[in-house]
């Protein structure tokens, strides 16, 4: 049984079946750019076949503590696993073994989309590549995942999330200044690039189902994790192509907005962003000092960035004085960008996320209950849903050869 919190979540089982209830994927991704991909398009109905090595499943199952039982009696997943794999069928494949390639080849042959993120050429040596699958189902989308990308003098290396960070530049403009405690570079707290490709993978599959409406045929999705990571520095790589100047890290201060940083108020910090003189004024205000907007030293972004320091110095005064909620509150009201800066417990305690239903809770039959972060899209009429808790490893197994048996010898566009 599943459950939400807020006026946002709903019924399932009285939602529309899905837009993408029509699509059958093959999942051999694993850990989280990938699966995070497919479990996005099953919230949207479509169906997932998790493929997973016998006996171990996907790398992220072991990704813990904590580990949560899924299936009472059965073998313990980490919660890292449950994070990305809801909404999707697991079955046991040894895609090495001749009988593995066939079964998967079977698969390919009445699915949609295949999605992998192995490194170049693995797929190839079992005949489960695109060049091979096609053959077999020409409408096939293929989707394929890397560290670096299938060419180039890195297509080998194994890529991860923390990795690709430093490789690709995202470290270092992350962190506090050279020269201040704690300075240097700093890994961003959360996978980021692996998100960020799993969206950009969504996008790609999506972009060629859409084509194949009027070509019908399928294509190749490549992305990297390393292409992805350097088309998110475009904010700052632009600046650098026109000025040559590497940007700095500045901690928590946005590089050219001023002022806009964390500040610490009497019981705890608070982010403040302004973002234009209007809002400045109102701050100046707010914090009982109108002279601050009336200083020529501090007209316009570009004299608050020139006179950055004893700006900052003058803020942090004022608002060390003020309780955080109130500030927070009466800057909202002015139209000045801040918030609190929270930490978990009180994130999915605050009432916005709450009114957003920003929590599923799959509630225990056989194991654990599983509570998992929502999908963030809200669509009027074919919302997501969340029919499948994750799932224990090869649970779908007998259920999926089934029906490859029952589809024996039927063209896909026939199932």
């Amino acid at each position: 049984m599943v459950t939400g919190t807020g006026p946002q979540a709903h019924d399932a089982s009285q939602a529309s079946p899905g837009p993408f209830a029509n699509l059958r994927i093959i999942d051999l991704s694993r850990v989280l750019a990938g699966p995070w991909c497919t479990q996005t398009l099953a919230d949207f109905g479509a169906e997932v076949i998790k493929i997973e090595r016998p006996g171990t499943g996907d790398d992220s199952r072991g990704w813990g503590p904590p580990f949560l039982d899924l299936e009472t009696g059965g073998p313990p997943a980490a919660a890292y696993f449950c994070c990305t794999n809801r909404g999707k069928k697991s079955v046991t494949v040894d895609f090495t073994s001749p009988q593995g390639q066939a079964t998967l080849i079977a698969l390919a042959s009445v699915s949609d989309v295949f999605v992998e993120n192995f490194l170049p050429g693995t797929m190839a040596r079992y005949g489960l590549d695109y060049a091979s699958l096609r053959k077999v189902n020409p409408r096939l989308i293929y989707c394929s995942i890397t560290g670096y990308g299938q060419t180039g003098p890195y297509a080998m290396r194994p890529g991860y999330d923390g990795v690709i960070q430093g490789v690709g530049g995202m470290m270092s403009v992350t962190g506090e200044a050279d020269g201040m405690p704690g300075g240097g570079p700093q890994r961003v707290g959360l996978p980021m690039i692996d998100m960020m490709t799993g969206l950009y993978a969504t996008i790609g599959i999506m972009t060629a189902l859409w084509e194949r409406e009027t070509s019908g045929e399928g294509q190749l999705v490549n992305l990297s994790l390393l292409d992805v990571q350097v088309s998110a520095l475009a904010p700052i790589a632009t600046s650098y192509f026109v000025t040559g100047k590497l940007p700095q890290r500045n901690g928590t201060r946005h590089p050219t907005v001023v002022p806009s940083d964390v500040f610490q108020c009497r019981d705890g910090p608070m982010q403040l962003t302004v973002g234009n003189d209007s809002q400045f004024q109102k701050l100046s205000e707010a914090l009982g000092e109108p002279g601050l907007a009336a200083d020529p030293r501090f007209a316009g972004n570009a004299g608050r960035a020139a006179n950055l320091d004893e700006l900052t110095r003058r803020l942090r005064e004022l608002i060390a004085r003020k309780d955080r909620i109130a500030l927070v509150e009466q800057l909202s009201r002015l139209g000045v960008p801040c918030g609190p800066i929270n930490n978990l417990a009180e994130v999915f305690a605050d009432p916005q996320v709450q009114e957003s239903g920003m929590v599923v809770h799959f509630e225990a039959d056989k194991g654990s209950a599983v509570s998992v972060v929502a999908n963030p899209l809200r669509m009027s009429r074919t919302p997501a849903r969340y029919e499948r808790r994750p799932p224990v490893l090869g649970e779908n197994t007998q259920e999926v050869l089934d029906m490859l048996a029952q589809a024996a010898g039927r063209p896909p566009a026939e199932r």
